[in-house]
C-alpha cells in the first residue's frame, strides 16, 4: 500500500474526529495566524489539511483566498461535506505535496500541521522545500507543526521524523528566519499526550 492508499484507506475506514491528531479547534495554529499580523485577504494554503477544521474557523473569521491540500480524495470530502456551501469559496487540492504545481510567489502564509514530519527521506523533504520557496513569496509566512523531539515515533503506523525548533530550520535553509515557536502536548481521541512542535518562519 503506497502512501495515497493509506491515507485514503484511513479515511474510509475511520470517523474523522476518532482519528489521533484531530484537534476539536486549531487553537495553536489560529493563534499563530493571527500574530503574523496578515490581513483577511492573504492567500493561506493549509497543506495537509484534509478534515482538519482549521479552514471552518478561517472562514468564520473572514478569510478570503483558502487553499487546502491533501493526498486523499476522502479527508477533503469530509471536509467539503462538512462546511456544505460556504466550501464553494476554498479552493480544494488533491495532491502528494512533493509534487504539486503552484503560482510562483502564490501564497502570503503556508500552513501545515503533521504533513511535513511524515517525509522521512531526504529527497522527499527537498521536494516539499522547492515547492514551498516557488510558491511562497518573500516575506511570507512558514507555520510548520511537526511532532516534538519528545513526541511519538509513528502515526497512523506510519513513521515520523521529529524536530525541535533549531533542527527545523536546519532542514529549511537560510531562506527562512524562526520568529517564534511553541510547543503544545495534544490530547488525542483515545486520551494519548502527543508533544508537538510548533514554528513560524517568515521567508527572508
Amino acid at each position: 500500500m503506497d502512501r495515497k492508499q493509506h491515507w485514503e484507506h484511513v479515511y474510509a475506514s475511520k470517523a474523522a474526529d476518532s482519528v489521533s491528531w484531530f484537534q476539536p479547534r486549531a487553537g495553536m495554529s489560529l493563534q499563530l495566524i493571527h500574530d503574523t499580523g496578515l490581513g483577511k485577504d492573504a492567500a493561506i494554503i493549509d497543506v495537509g489539511g484534509g478534515a482538519s477544521n482549521l479552514v471552518d474557523a478561517l472562514l468564520a473569521e473572514g478569510y478570503s483566498d483558502l487553499t487546502v491540500l491533501d493526498l486523499s480524495a476522502a479527508a477533503i470530502e469530509v471536509a467539503r461535506q462538512r462546511l456544505g456551501a460556504p466550501a464553494k469559496a476554498v479552493q480544494w487540492v488533491v495532491a502528494d505535496i512533493t509534487r504539486a504545481e503552484f503560482s510562483k510567489d502564490r501564497f502570503d502564509l503556508w500552513h501545515d500541521r503533521a504533513t511535513f514530519h511524515f517525509l522521512t527521506e531526504p529527497a522527499e523533504r527537498q521536494a516539499y522545500i522547492e515547492r514551498l520557496m516557488h510558491a511562497l513569496r518573500s516575506g511570507g509566512h512558514l507555520i510548520l507543526a511537526t511532532f516534538a523531539e519528545d513526541g511519538p515515533e509513528k502515526c497512523s503506523g506510519l513513521p515520523v521524523m521529529r524536530y525541535s525548533p533549531k533542527a527545523l530550520g536546519m532542514e529549511l535553509g537560510d531562506a527562512f528566519e524562526l520568529i517564534r515557536h511553541k510547543k503544545e502536548a495534544h490530547l488525542t481521541p483515545s486520551g494519548a499526550v502527543q508533544q508537538f512542535s510548533y514554528c513560524c518562519f517568515r521567508r527572508t
